[in-house]
């Protein structure tokens, strides 16, 4: 019998079920990979925002971490959410010495209503702990500029803060176009990677929707489930890409707000 590719997400729980845990599971099942999962927090939240959120204490995080790795064998790990330094000195703790898991870091700081979901003291700690251990990390334009200090103005700047985040010790780095604007000479849509000292331009087409809720989150469970399927690294960007692009021709309104990519 042939076994399935197992997938692990460490993110927070979002109750309307667009972002999150909820969203990885689905993009996972999508993809045919098995998903399992580490809540780091539960959120009360819906297509209008996020209004609270708890935080899993890190010994249960820790001890979720440890029954998942026990059981099932796991390649490759995705993480969203992650809400503090404790809890990313609970993940670092269980995963630093796994040999071959290849790490994709969506680094979530604030929901798309301004809620912050990692203060300064967790980008710190992210920086200094989680970001050294990635295959790849998968910021937008905002997050590319906290998480580097480089303000973006021009595609040199964006090429500044990849290699920044190179630096510190991500092995290749995504900006995510979503919010490009022409004056950075680049179309929304178009993604930037940073390779083995190189920069790629992934164009892309854009989406004009409102519909956009957890399109972070299902980008990077899209391309960790490419990877775990055998694809290198820029086929699963393309193919990440294209399975985007193809949900949000679909999304439906079904809340309030902004409305889930499905």
């Amino acid at each position: 019998m042939q076994s399935k590719k197992v997938v692990l997400s460490i993110a927070g729980s979002d109750s309307g079920g667009g972002a999150g845990i909820q969203s990885d599971l689905k993009t996972f099942l999508n993809h045919g990979v098995y998903g399992v999962t580490a809540i780091t927090a539960v959120t009360s939240q819906n297509t209008k925002g996020v209004q609270c959120s708890y935080e899993i204490p890190a010994k249960h995080i820790k001890s979720q971490l440890k029954s998942v790795f026990d059981d099932f064998k796991i390649t490759a790990v995705k993480t969203g959410m992650l809400s503090s330094p404790k809890v990313i000195d609970a993940v670092y703790e269980i995963i630093r010495n796994k040999r071959n898991l290849k790490l994709v870091i969506d680094p979530v700081i604030f929901s798309k209503n301004g809620f912050t979901m990692l203060d300064s003291k967790g980008i710190k700690s992210l920086i200094k702990k989680l970001i050294p251990l990635c295959f790849l990390i998968t910021p937008n334009l905002q997050e590319a500029e906290i998480l580097s200090g480089v303000k973006i103005k021009t595609v040199e700047d964006i090429e500044m803060a990849c290699e920044i985040l190179n630096n510190i010790g991500a092995k290749n780095v995504l900006v995510k176009g979503g919010h490009f604007l022409l004056s950075l000479g680049l179309p929304a849509g178009s993604d930037i990677l940073y390779s083995n000292r190189k920069f790629y331009i992934f164009p892309g087409m854009f989406i004009k929707t409102k519909h956009t809720h957890g399109i972070g989150c299902t980008f990077s469970a899209a391309f960790t489930a490419n990877l775990v399927l055998g694809k290198k690294l820029e086929e699963a960007i393309i193919d990440s890409k294209i399975y985007i692009q193809n949900k949000l021709k679909k999304s439906n309104v079904i809340g309030k707000g902004i409305n889930p990519v499905e």
